[in-house]
């Protein structure tokens, strides 16, 4: 794959160095590939470069730019994003009991919003809720609409919870590891020290997300063959010629 210097990728894609920082920090880019103090970009950020010039050309604002991208990510469709339907995006802040009603087709209860404040998916908000998870809240209306019960897309994001906070603990363990020894009392530990652990954690945050987006993404796509192949061989094994035909 072709990569390229942030001037080179900058010009390739008829934009100002300075443009692909504003991208980068505003994360509708992704980061480069770091290989001591340079940053590599490839084909796929000079096709983000271009979709998003194209976008902005078409007076697209940045959080629009960056809502639309982030339901390609969650696998959102963007009719439900721009039409402000049933979905839920990133733009509704606040439903009343009705809205919500409404959303959920009559499927979600008053336990189940109480759940979701207390798992900090929604907020009690004067009359109504304020959706503080919208890409949750969208997921659980996806889900009940397909006849799951809100109950359990809440008891299984509560368990995605605990796990990510786990995988969460491995990165930053992968840093402060490297700074503090074993046995060593962390107030020990110079300034100049916590202000690297700092720098680096705050640079690997974007880093880890994506990681474990794609991860994630490619554990989805193994389940869901092996998922398949296992309805596949129970239900088509048992079909067969019926009675008094031929084979």
């Amino acid at each position: 794959m072709i990569e390229y210097r942030v001037d080179d990728l900058a010009r390739r894609a008829g934009v100002s160095v300075r443009n692909v920082r504003v991208y980068q920090d505003r994360g509708l880019l992704p980061p480069p590939r770091r290989e001591g103090r340079t940053g590599w970009y490839n084909e796929s950020h000079l096709a983000r470069l271009s979709l998003i010039s194209s976008m902005l050309n078409r007076g697209y604002t940045f959080a629009t730019i960056s809502e639309l991208l982030t339901a390609a990510q969650y696998g959102m469709r963007v009719e439900d994003v721009l039409a402000g339907g049933k979905s839920v995006g990133s733009d509704v802040r606040h439903l009343s009991r009705a809205d919500m009603d409404a959303v959920f087709a009559g499927a979600i209860s008053d336990a189940d919003l109480q759940r979701g404040v207390e798992l900090g998916v929604i907020a009690a908000d004067g009359d109504g809720y304020r959706i503080d998870n919208p890409l949750l809240v969208e997921a659980a209306r996806l889900l009940a609409e397909a006849g799951i019960p809100v109950a359990h897309t809440l008891d299984e994001a509560e368990g995605v919870r605990r796990d990510l906070d786990d995988v969460a603990g491995r990165f930053v363990a992968l840093i402060t590891d490297r700074f503090v020894s074993d046995g060593q009392d962390p107030f020990d530990t110079d300034a100049r020290a916590v202000a690297d652990v700092a720098e680096l954690v705050n640079r690997l945050r974007p880093l880890a997300h994506r990681t474990v987006t794609a991860l994630f993404a490619e554990a989805m796509d193994r389940r869901i063959t092996l998922t398949m192949e296992d309805i596949v061989t129970k239900f088509g094994g048992s079909a067969g010629p019926a009675d008094g035909q031929a084979s």
